[in-house]
């Protein structure tokens, strides 16, 4: 079901994940997602970054090359229409409920390049961490008793910086935050301990085997069919890192797919 704003969050609502844009928390998180609405829970998917470019903005040359690049053509308000219709079939198909709310993304507030785009954050958003903090925290007001899921970072794009950043300012508030491993960032060699390393914060592991949910995952993420060139050239390719990477997190027991959590140690 498709939330209409953040007051339609409800206690029922006992998992909350918040996902910088429409494919980040499926990617990651989808076989847990899967679960929780297997046993009657009901997962609720926050995308952030969910809004068109403002009405007469004209797009940069980087902007339009990431949409023709995904096969979203030159039209702003045209590839997030067909964003947000490829999060509701995957949400739809995973079970999950679903509220995108209203920041335009990286691409569209001054990111003009691939550098730029996984470098520092600009100045100019410093007061969007801290507005995302104050939602964050009427998130948990509306479902205080909710575990809320945010991004590690991995791969340091802005967007996913933006999130962990805000997330972690609700931990001194008793927030029961759990950060994910961004994918597909984090497949590739030393990048969570890179992150890790760079966050400088103690964090616990904790793990959920997803091993009867790895095809509801694989098949939603497949259906982010715009996303699947530009992240891992073809869908075959999707599938096999994303099965390889949840088998890998347990090597001894290589049969077993995992989805990895952190805690922050207090």
């Amino acid at each position: 079901m498709q939330l209409q704003s953040i007051e339609d969050i409800q206690q029922k609502h006992r998992h909350i994940y918040l996902s910088p844009h429409f494919d980040d928390a499926v990617l990651s998180c989808g076989g847990s997602i899967a679960m929780q609405t297997q046993i009657n829970l009901q997962p609720l998917i926050i995308t952030i970054f969910a809004a068109p470019p403002a009405d007469g903005a004209a797009l940069s040359a980087f902007a339009k090359q990431v949409q023709t690049s995904a096969g979203l053509g030159e039209s702003g308000a045209d590839a997030v229409a067909r964003r947000r219709e490829e999060d509701r079939a995957a949400c739809e198909y995973i079970g999950a409920d679903y509220l995108w709310l209203n920041y335009a993304d990286a691409i569209y507030r001054g990111y003009d390049s691939g550098e730029s785009l996984f470098g520092d954050i600009n100045r100019n958003d410093l007061d969007l961490e801290e507005t995302l903090a104050q939602v964050m925290l009427k998130i948990h007001e509306l479902a205080p008793n909710a575990v809320i899921y945010a991004p590690l970072g991995v791969g340091h794009h802005v967007d996913h910086q933006l999130v962990t950043s805000a997330a972690a300012r609700l931990i001194n508030e008793k927030v029961n935050i759990k950060f994910y491993e961004d994918i597909p960032y984090v497949t590739k060699p030393n990048t969570l301990q890179t992150r890790q390393t760079e966050l400088k914060i103690s964090m616990e592991p904790e793990m959920n085997e997803v091993s009867f949910q790895l095809d509801y995952k694989l098949n939603a993420t497949a259906l982010y069919a715009s996303q699947i060139a530009p992240l891992f050239k073809t869908e075959d390719v999707m599938r096999r890192e994303i099965t390889a990477y949840s088998k890998s997190i347990k090597p001894a027991n290589a049969h077993i797919a995992i989805e990895r959590f952190w805690a922050w140690d207090a």
